[in-house]
């Protein structure tokens, strides 16, 4: 069956010798980033109004493979995964977009987007291994089934179609060759799928990594956070003509757990931002809008050293992690209007001029041993356990805790419990009575274990902190890697028992009578009932807390920690009652002071300033 190609739109950006094109006359790219999975879905139309209100005309999104597909052969369309509504919702606005479905998104996200089905199947990633392929054949046609009938050539808001992601700076150990089939495969079948807009590239802009991540007749874009003079002409030497873009403006950082809360020059930043835009180069900042890494979406980096990114991903950008214009939105604001009309209307509500957010306090009331929670025994043989890669919970989630129990033939003074690696830590308890954790930033193998008697049981909390999202560790699996032995035997009766944090649910038995719990020893699930005037974004107080997960109504607002920096978990209003709010914690430490507190603002932690 022929394809009809459409008739032209006036929305449709070409590529011309010297810049963008749109009805026949030259478009500057304004753009900035704006994750959907990382904002509330009932949110998007307030961060997108904001977006254009800035002065920008497009928005760029990641689509990450992992969501939308937790089992092989699903692809969900619903809530944080609803792609079409995002796209909608953008088009109301008046914006384009700019899509960007990998299959590798890195973004800070967990395991760069990759699923973790297709990461232990043993495929070689982001290479013409067939197997790899065929998965990714799948992902990427699921996506554009979304987006072909979204494209600017049909009426619709998406421009632009990136191809890989910084593909350049991977290292895949093959020749040149294997990358350019690669690369190819995915053009085509991108074409295949009817995409027509045209397609990029990004990388930073070195000699190596812009000649190793594109192919000819694509556009090569950018990815950088200054000396934008220095890279806009690096990147020129490679492509003599078209469009100069910077397709990712680095405006500010992500954090990391042990680390400070980053933050950028906004002089610097809006410097840069005008010596592009006075040399006639597209920009997408990266980012307008970071949101929050909801559940267990979080990322790590490995260079040597473990390092979980935090739950929020505020990034220090235009629109905090609550969605409020920051001083740096303001001051971009001016300099696009230099280049650009802007619209007349201005933005309000930022921190300083918002309301304060409600202040408020519950004690939890309910508590229960996280082990009750387990899935039933699985016998292992051997002297290593399965991975958690290899377990399965009904959600089709991957799996981030399971408890590995066994027995001890007993040691009449001090004895080592050892494994070969931790990814990413491991609690342990004797008897119901925990005497330590392994961490994987510590490089932590081996723990001392007291004197006890033959038959005492061992209990493990294995915990995947967030997978590695950028770089060679990308992909491996999780748990404890290699034997585990106690005293350099094995547990007797060894099994694993994954925990389904899905079914994680405590009812803090508001008006039963029940009294306030007197502190939380973990692991421990906890719930509290808190009763909340009116709806409105809220900001949990974790400051108090140790270290673990929280979830209010159900909602898994993500991981906190009180190694900091941050000190506070977003909570969205859409998912705020008037009256009674359950709010549960998955306590790992433990604290003193039991009890559920909200603050008037983010506390995102210290800075380096």
């Amino acid at each position: 069956m022929r394809r009809v190609t459409p008739a032209p739109s006036t929305r449709q950006l070409t590529v011309g010798p010297e810049g963008f094109v749109r009805d026949g006359r030259p478009h500057l790219l304004l753009s900035g980033a704006l994750h959907y999975f990382r904002v509330h879905p009932q949110q998007w139309g307030d961060r997108l109004r904001a977006a254009r209100l800035l002065g920008l005309n497009t928005v760029e999104t990641y689509v990450p493979w992992n969501l939308h597909a937790p089992r092989r052969g699903e692809f969900r369309t619903d809530g944080f995964c609803d792609l079409a509504g995002f796209l909608d919702a953008a088009d109301r606005e008046g914006l384009d977009v700019v899509v960007r479905p990998g299959p590798y998104i890195c973004a800070e996200w967990d395991n760069g987007g990759l699923p973790v089905w297709l990461t232990r199947s043993g495929v070689r990633l982001r290479t013409d291994d067939a197997d790899y392929l065929a998965a990714v054949d799948e992902f990427l046609t699921a996506v554009y089934d979304v987006v072909v009938p979204r494209q600017a050539d049909r009426g619709g808001p998406v421009v632009l179609v990136q191809v890989e992601n910084e593909y350049g700076a991977y290292d895949t150990g093959d020749d040149g060759a294997a990358r350019v089939r690669y690369l190819e495969h995915l053009v085509a079948t991108t074409r295949g799928a009817g995409i027509t807009v045209p397609l990029t590239t990004v990388d930073q802009p070195t000699d190596e990594m812009l000649a190793a991540g594109t192919l000819p007749g694509l556009l090569t874009t950018g990815s950088f956070g200054g000396r934008a003079a220095q890279r806009l002409a690096t990147l020129r030497e490679h492509q003599p003509e078209g469009p100069l873009v910077c397709s990712e403006f680095w405006i500010g950082w992500f954090d990391h757990w042990g680390s400070h809360h980053g933050t950028t020059s906004v002089a610097e930043a809006t410097a840069e931002l005008d010596a592009m835009l006075s040399r006639g180069a597209g920009v997408n900042v990266y980012v307008l809008h970071g949101g929050t890494n909801f559940g267990f979406t979080n990322g790590a980096n490995d260079k040597g050293t473990y390092q979980p990114t935090v739950t929020s991903y505020d990034y220090d950008a235009l629109l905090d992690e609550a969605g409020r214009p920051t001083a740096k939105f303001h001051a971009f604001r001016e300099v696009i209007a230099r280049y650009a009309p802007v619209p007349a209307e201005v933005l309000t509500g930022s921190a300083q001029d918002h309301p304060p957010a409600p202040v408020l306090e519950a004690a939890f009331t309910a508590s229960r041993p996280l082990a009750e929670f387990a899935g039933p025994d699985l016998p292992w043989e051997g002297s290593a356990p399965p991975v958690l890669d290899d377990l399965e919970v009904p959600s089709g989630e991957p799996v981030r805790f399971a408890w590995i129990s066994g027995t001890s033939g007993g040691a009449a003074g001090p004895t080592l419990l050892s494994v070969g690696e931790v990814r990413d830590r491991v609690t342990v308890l004797l008897d119901g009575v925990r005497v330590g954790t392994m961490f994987r930033e510590h490089h932590d193998v081996a723990l001392a274990l007291p004197p006890h008697a033959p038959g005492t049981r061992v209990d493990l909390l294995v915990e995947d902190a967030g997978r590695v999202n950028y770089g060679p560790r990308l992909g491996e699996p999780k748990g404890i890697v290699g034997p585990l032995l106690v005293g350099g035997r094995r547990l007797e009766g060894a099994v694993v028992r994954p925990v389904d944090h899905d079914a994680l649910r405590l009812d803090p038995g508001a008006g039963s009578g029940a009294g306030p719990v007197d502190a939380l020893v973990g692991p421990v699930l906890a719930s509290a009932a808190l009763d909340v005037p009116a709806v409105a974004d809220l900001f949990l107080d974790t400051g108090g807390w140790g270290r673990g997960v929280a979830w209010v109504n159900g909602f898994c607002l993500g991981r906190y920690w009180r190694h900091g920096p941050q000190r506070s978990l977003y909570v969205p209003a859409p998912v705020v009652r008037a009256g009674r709010n359950v709010v549960t914690v998955l306590e790992l430490d433990g604290t003193a002071d039991p009890v559920v507190r909200t603050l008037p603002d983010l506390a995102l932690g210290h800075t380096e300033a």
